[in-house]
């Protein structure tokens, strides 16, 4: 049963005046004895992860070094894709390439980090691999489904020295033209303090490949036959991952991914990585990490990734969401159409789900199940409420507790611009998570752009009986704040390292 403090009773009047008055949610606890999980002792400092930051790190990825040009979907002058998201050391990625002109390319690869502020590192180059013009494919006339069939170009046997990681592969035509697509280098065989996850289901979702003003889809938007951009009756239903990503092949805020992971590896953090593709396909205990860290955009989730967070939570394994807009659309990840697992991503949205399955069609989560029982503020504790045509500041507000610590702020300090693009709020009318205390460290007044009034962002903690803790930045830009040199805000990286020391702390049974 949940106890509902005074405070919360006067916030409840309305979601405004919840950010502005300040919020807590406290429950009982069950009859018995709450014991706190097992952790072990943290080894921030000293890693593997340490060790391999004091590698000397490289900037030549970037397009410009030796006089590259970015490649582009309409000229198409060297574009490619990976066979999987993720990979073990000791496994294989294969990559598939074209160009706008038969030659050579070479395949970089390089490791995203801090490497004493040069953001990656070199660890292979492939021989001269020969590529040419392929066909575009043509979209589903049903489903918009965009997928490529091209030959794989070159095979990366990942070495098992390789420290998981988020990873570029760089492709370079001979002709001076440079893309990239991602990948990620799991490590599924030992235990680390820190997961993070990589959104590679919302990357897909956004993806416009090949905006050449003809043929491109996402899960939003197509092209017209004048060749403009339009939207819902042009979309695709379904997208896959056997296809480029748009432009130079970096996914769409990709830039929230790798801001969090500089951060993390300079911090010191024994980390790991996984891509949204592993929770749903289960390969990955939530047991054997202390905190699950989302670093990004991470819109689209299947059923089991949902369950896999879940229980998470249950087994005493934190989670911390370092964006908004979390758990947004209900996907299905299926095969490709020669039969290979988790290569489409499915989501019809407000039109109606052909082949809705056991877990409901593909649908907002907070529209799922009777009385929105299935809203995602129930795990969350907030939830996607507007969006932001410009930046506003984050309004400080629970500024006593030891997540603000050492910050310097109070009740009503601005952090400016920290607000942005997307934002969270908690909706008093949603499910809450049970058996937990709530508090609500932002009350952030914005217009929505959109048209919808104001609203309030709220940065949201929540800690069960177990001493589990599930924390949403409720804003794109907070991950941004950490590395990002426009962004970088000593408040933000001092909150977050507050955080994350109060996860890792070593609870005994």
């Amino acid at each position: 049963m949940t106890n509902l403090s005074r405070r919360t009773a006067l916030g409840a009047i309305g979601i405004t005046a919840v950010g502005a008055i300040g919020y807590q949610l406290r429950t009982q606890e069950a009859a018995g004895t709450v014991t706190s999980p097992t952790r072990p002792t943290p080894r921030t400092g000293s890693n593997a992860v340490v060790r391999e930051n004091a590698e000397t790190g490289s900037q030549d990825w970037v397009i410009g070094h030796r006089d590259t040009v970015g490649a582009n979907d309409a000229a198409a002058q060297i574009q490619g894709y990976a066979s999987k998201t993720s990979v073990d050391p000791g496994e294989s990625v294969d990559f598939h390439i074209w160009s706008h002109v038969a030659q050579t390319c070479t395949v970089a690869i390089y490791r995203i980090g801090h490497y004493g502020g040069a953001g990656a590192r070199h660890l292979s180059t492939s021989r001269a691999v020969a590529v040419e013009p392929r066909t575009r494919p043509a979209a589903d006339p049903t489903t918009g489904l965009i997928a490529c069939d091209w030959p794989v170009s070159w095979t990366l046997e990942i070495p098992r020295t390789w420290i998981s990681g988020l990873f570029l592969a760089v492709f370079t035509s001979e002709d001076g033209f440079r893309s990239y697509t991602p990948f990620v280098v799991r490590d599924t065989s030992r235990r680390s303090d820190v997961l993070m996850v990589v959104p590679f289901t919302t990357y897909q979702a956004y993806n416009l490949w090949p905006s050449d003003g003809r043929i491109g889809k996402n899960l939003y938007k197509g092209f017209t036959p004048d060749g403009k951009l339009g939207a819902n009756p042009e979309r695709a239903f379904r997208v896959s991952f056997d296809r480029p990503y748009a432009h130079t092949g970096l996914p769409s805020w990709f830039e929230m991914d790798t801001s969090a992971a500089r951060w993390a590896e300079e911090s010191g953090y024994d980390i790991t990585y996984a891509s949204s593709v592993d929770l749903h396909e289960g390969g990955l205990d939530p047991a054997e990490y202390t905190a699950v860290i989302f670093s990004g955009h991470d819109e689209y989730w299947s059923a089991d990734m949902r369950r896999w967070a879940e229980k998470a939570v249950e087994e005493g394994t934190h989670l911390a969401f370092l964006g908004s807009n979390n758990i947004y659309f209900h996907i299905r990840i299926e095969a490709s159409g020669d039969g290979r697992d988790g290569r489409v991503v499915t989501c019809y949205k407000q039109d109606e789900d052909p082949e809705p399955g056991p877990d409901g069609p593909t649908e907002r989560w907070r529209t799922l199940g009777k009385k929105h029982k299935k809203a995602e503020q129930g795990l969350l504790g907030v939830q996607y409420n507007g969006m932001l045509a410009e930046p506003v500041p984050l309004v400080v507000q629970e500024s006593s507790h030891w997540f603000w610590a050492g910050s310097g702020l109070r009740d009503g300090d601005q952090i400016p611009d920290l607000i942005a693009v997307e934002a969270d709020g908690f909706n008093p009318s949603m499910p809450r998570p049970q058996d937990s205390e709530q508090t609500l460290l932002s009350a952030s007044p914005y217009d929505d752009s959109m048209g919808r009034g104001r609203r309030v962002q709220n940065t949201s903690l929540c800690e069960n009986t177990r001493k589990t803790m599930v924390f949403v930045a409720g804003t794109f830009y907070w991950p941004l704040a950490l590395n990002e040199p426009e962004h970088l805000n000593p408040r933000v990286q001092r909150a977050t390292t507050n955080l994350l020391a109060e996860m890792l702390k070593r609870y005994s049974a």
